[in-house]
């Protein structure tokens, strides 16, 4: 696994549009099934990767918490399955299962979302606004698997009560870190 960056999409892109397969329902979801009335909060995440791991269970509190308040999540999984089977549909059926997620957690055979986004890593997570414009691309806090400090989420809830209090967005965003997006050759 190597450490990675996100590459930090320009602020005010427009969200790539897409409909790909849930893997709990086994149904189509669209970016517009999930576009929240607030925002839309995108996030590529896999099954494996520690640097997920760590954080899942605030980006699932997270999701409980802003959803009710007019935001719409969605998480990604775009790793190639065939290197990285636990990565696969069913596993992810699993994982989704297992942290009770209130969203669709979408698999990226293609890569083609992942790549429309500029995903880099997992987890990567960007949030919309009503319109579909990016206001905040990075990180979900400081927190690192080993480094001491505690999950909580700040820069995201910041970002996203940045939009329900009409406040602006932090300019000093900073990039998410964790495992690399698994590219197929």
């Amino acid at each position: 696994m190597a450490r990675t960056e996100s590459k930090m999409l320009p602020l005010g892109t427009e969200a790539p549009d897409f409909t790909l397969v849930d893997s709990v329902t086994n149904k189509p979801v669209s970016l517009k099934h999930i576009q929240g009335e607030k925002g839309t909060v995108v996030m590529f995440i896999c099954n494996h990767c520690p640097y997920v791991k760590h954080v899942l269970d605030e980006l699932v509190r997270i999701s409980n918490d802003y959803r009710v308040t007019g935001f719409g999540f969605v998480a990604i999984s775009s790793n190639d399955v065939i290197k990285y089977p636990q990565d696969a549909p069913a596993e992810m059926w699993r994982t989704a299962r297992k942290y009770n997620f209130s969203f669709p957690y979408l698999f990226d055979e293609t890569q083609e979302v992942a790549k429309a986004y500029h995903a880099a890593c997992t987890p990567d997570l960007y949030l919309f606004n009503d319109e579909l414009a990016l206001v905040y691309r990075g990180q979900i806090d400081n927190s690192r698997p080993g480094n001491g400090i505690p999950v909580n989420g700040r820069d995201l809830r910041e970002a996203l009560d940045n939009i329900l209090n009409n406040n602006p967005q932090r300019k000093d965003q900073k990039p998410s870190m964790g495992c690399n997006i698994k590219w197929k050759e």
